[in-house]
């Protein structure tokens, strides 16, 4: 459900924590719904530049934002992040109150999100882990996907908070399964885009026209997002925006860890990994993860 169409009845005292390429967005949605939003962000200029445009509140420490909220949302880059906003100095538990929920949207490991679930449980807070699929758009225009894991109370109680920029919210199990599922959501992605990019790829070499192979083929069996959102800019070598090669190798590296730690193979996953590699080796940790197309057309 978009912020347009989000039930604004009531309004809800939150906190948004990290005001990245999605946070910026996704805490947006919640004050253009009616909530009552304080930010914090680690960079000062961007919560200023958030207060400005969503006409919130910007606080100079999680726990200072997540004082008297009921719900606090964080949205950063590693279990790393998440423990120093949760439970490092000043975190966010230092502020919050008993039965209030904190919902992580950081794509990190179960692991971590059961250690700060822990952390949380012994104050009486409530701790979902919420990672999202759908990327800058998907923020921006509030249709994120959403995968939780937690009990279901907090779940229902927050569910229509989320709705603000979800259009799907969905409870996959206890703690820990929304970082699981986000990781098969991400091996499927890294897959997806190297057979485009091969695919692409002999095409461009085979002389025929992109663009029409593209419409010809998203119409049958290999259509995917991938294919829609991605196929035409790669087939321009085009690639200054989207998910950072830089974050899609964090994700499969906690993909390739769990698959270790399960005996689950993923032998495809390991060689993507490489790939995206080889592009940050070359400087391009910064472009979209599309851009495994560059090892094809320029090697």
């Amino acid at each position: 459900m978009s912020a347009s169409t989000a039930d604004t009845k009531t309004s809800v005292k939150t906190a948004f924590i990290g005001l990245g390429v999605m946070g910026y967005w996704m805490a947006g949605h919640l004050a253009k719904a009616g909530h009552d939003v304080v930010v914090f962000n680690r960079t000062a200029s961007k919560a200023d530049r958030w207060v400005a445009e969503f006409a919130g509140k910007k606080a100079d420490t999680p726990a200072a934002a997540a004082a008297g909220r009921e719900i606090v949302f964080a949205c950063v880059g590693n279990d790393d992040d998440v423990r120093e906003v949760t439970t490092g100095k000043e975190g966010a538990f230092a502020g919050m109150g008993a039965g209030s929920i904190f919902i992580d949207h950081t794509t990190a490991s179960a692991e971590v999100a059961k250690e700060v679930a822990e952390a949380a449980q012994r104050r009486d807070i409530a701790f979902l882990d919420a990672p999202v699929s759908g990327g800058e758009a998907g923020a921006q225009n509030g249709v994120l996907t959403v995968m939780v894991g937690g009990d279901i109370e907090p779940f229902e109680r927050s569910k229509s908070t989320i709705d603000a920029y979800a259009r799907a919210v969905t409870l996959m199990g206890p703690v820990g399964c929304g970082q699981l599922t986000k990781m098969v959501n991400q091996i499927c992605i890294a897959g997806a885009v190297q057979g485009l990019a091969e695919g692409l790829n002999l095409a461009l070499r085979s002389g025929l026209d992109a663009d029409r192979v593209l419409d010809v083929i998203s119409k049958g069996a290999a259509q995917s997002w991938q294919m829609e959102n991605r196929g035409p800019t790669m087939a321009r070598d085009e690639f200054e925006f989207g998910f950072a090669v830089d974050w899609m190798r964090k994700d499969l590296d906690i993909c390739l860890t769990q698959g270790h730690r399960v005996g689950a193979p993923l032998p495809l996953t390991a060689l993507v990994n490489e790939f995206y590699a080889k592009l940050q080796m070359r400087g391009g940790g910064r472009l979209d993860t599309s851009s495994l197309m560059r090892l094809l057309t320029r090697p």
